[in-house]
């Protein structure tokens, strides 16, 4: 598999970005040289509670800048993935290289068979979701509790809001992939020009972009879908799923809203949470509120250790 991977450069001196990335190396699925993924680590090693924080589309690990020193003083360490194709790991320069049952793989690999994590509390967002619930339903044992904001695990079998169905088709036929602009544009407040570069850095030209390109057709629409399956037997697992489970989705996200209800209704989990609404949060409520949502996120450890 071809790739490319972001001069380091690119992300020297972003703002509120002190972090410095971890690496771990996952198999290359066409029998190439193992590929890089990127992952930052914060907090103590031996903290009881570890957080894992997922991104989703187009964005990357910068995106939780601002809920990982609310976890961290709360005590608990902090993995913050960027998913291959993303952030500071190595991005396959075919579109038609990446597929969501590898996005999976990859990142079980890398959490997994690598860090050997476990005793997980689980956010994902958008993508983060996607690839989150699925590792959940399929490794239910590493996951002490589960928290969704922004996101679903759809089969294909769903109706589809309008506004995920514009953004489907904008994303396969805009010439360009404006990736700080869109975080922006999924705001409820713009970010700043510098912000809105620093979700552009690692994205030097569209030769990178190949994931951000093909993911959003890989969202699950239909019941043919490749992934349909594989979507069907996670529910499964999620119907079964009994330790915390919270939703806590923003008040202005016209893409995801009302995904809730479904784990709500499905899940046991979630029965006695106290799920919540992140108020002034557009899709990316992580960019909008993020001291919010680290909030919200270490109430829920310590209300259910």
């Amino acid at each position: 598999m071809e790739r490319v991977r972001t001069p380091e450069a690119r992300f020297a001196s972003l703002p509120g970005f002190p972090f410095v990335a971890s690496y771990v190396d996952v198999t290359d699925p066409t029998g190439g040289p193992a590929l890089r993924m990127a992952y930052l680590d914060e907090g103590p090693r031996d903290a009881i509670e570890t957080v894992l924080l997922l991104h989703g589309e187009p964005t990357w690990s910068y995106l939780y800048r601002k809920v990982i020193p609310v976890l961290v003083a709360a005590g608990y360490r902090v993995i913050a993935p960027d998913l291959i194709g993303f952030g500071q790991s190595d991005k396959p320069a075919s579109r038609d290289e990446v597929t969501y049952a590898r996005l999976v793989e990859w990142t079980r690999e890398a959490l997994f068979d690598r860090l050997d994590l476990s005793n997980l509390t689980c956010f994902g967002q958008d993508w983060g979701s996607l690839v989150g619930l699925r590792l959940v339903a399929e490794h239910p044992d590493r996951f002490a509790r589960v928290a969704i904001g922004n996101g679903g695990l759809p089969t294909g079998e769903e109706r589809i809001s309008d506004a995920f169905l514009s953004w489907q088709q904008f994303s396969q036929t805009v010439p360009e992939m404006p990736i700080g602009l869109i975080v922006g544009g999924g705001c409820a407040t713009k970010p700043s020009d510098e912000i809105i570069a620093a979700y552009d850095a690692p994205f030097p030209d569209e030769s990178y972009k190949e994931a951000t390109r093909i993911l959003p057709s890989l969202v699950p629409t239909s019941p043919d879908d490749p992934a349909h399956d594989d979507q069907v037997r996670a529910w499964e697992s999620l119907r079964n799923f009994t330790k915390p489970f919270l939703t806590c989705y923003s008040d202005k996200d016209p893409i995801t809203a009302g995904a809730d209800a479904k784990f709500l209704r499905e899940v046991p989990g979630t029965a006695g949470q106290a799920h919540t609404t992140i108020e002034n949060g557009g899709h990316f409520l992580q960019e909008d509120q993020g001291e919010q949502l680290g909030r919200v996120l270490a109430d829920f450890i310590g209300s259910t250790r």
